[in-house]
């Protein structure tokens, strides 16, 4: 089964779940965005991979505007060379339009996270030899203020059959991918992926999250995320 078939089984599954307060309203990317996502997929995922990098779930201004994990609209259109058409959510928050790859904003995860890559290996095919990035959960959640919310936030009977199709989804990916290591950008990530891939002996790390709202990450993200992947054996 290919990443795409993968994927759209999870955008289906997820597509059906209904969300009560304080979550107001629910992006799904991977419909809207559809073009742009398989594009990355069908581009850069290989079997034999030395790492799965797990992210938690799309950013409102990365993955949320163009179907990219991480997704900075420049690096995105730039580096990875993906564009795509980028439909409108059926249910669109006043405040957190999507103008997908005219989303003026920065996602400055994915500006830490893709400016690494490209800094360090110069081109996209150097990174996606050893390497591929994706996330565990495809949804992106609002309150009625636009405020983003995290997964491991939701309700703990709302969670539990989210993270059930989530976990599945993953583990299907890593069938396909077949990586030495899965690294969860941050603990959130690296939690889903131990509780996932429970029953095989794949080894799960994890590097800092890229986030500003991290005062760590926020001190040279770069630097300590490089001695952290040198601390798992990963020669850079």
């Amino acid at each position: 089964m290919s990443l795409v078939k993968i994927t759209r089984g999870l955008s289906r599954a997820v597509s059906g779940m209904s969300f009560a307060e304080p979550v107001a309203c629910v992006y799904n990317p991977l419909q809207y965005a559809r073009a742009p996502a398989e594009s990355y997929l069908e581009r850069f995922a290989r079997p034999g991979i030395e790492a799965l990098w797990l992210g938690m779930n799309p950013g409102p201004f990365g993955m949320a505007q163009t179907g990219v994990p991480f997704g900075e609209v420049s690096l995105v259109r730039d580096w990875l060379g993906i564009e795509g058409r980028v439909r409108r959510p059926r249910d669109e928050h006043p405040k957190r339009p999507i103008l997908g790859f005219s989303c003026p904003r920065s996602e400055v995860s994915g500006a830490r996270l893709w400016g690494w890559a490209r800094d360090r290996f110069g081109e996209p095919g150097e990174f996606f030899r050893r390497f591929f990035v994706w996330n565990y959960c495809p949804l992106v959640f609002m309150e009625d203020s636009g405020r983003n919310v995290t997964p491991d936030k939701l309700r703990a009977d709302e969670r539990e059959p989210l993270f059930e199709v989530c976990d599945r989804a993953l583990v299907k990916i890593v069938d396909q991918l077949q990586p030495k290591l899965v690294i969860g950008v941050g603990a959130f990530a690296q939690k889903r992926a131990r509780a996932a891939l429970a029953d095989s002996d794949l080894r799960v790390e994890t590097v800092l999250h890229p986030s500003p709202a991290s005062p760590i990450a926020n001190r040279g993200w770069a630097a300590q995320a490089e001695k952290q992947l040198q601390a798992m054996g990963i020669e850079l």
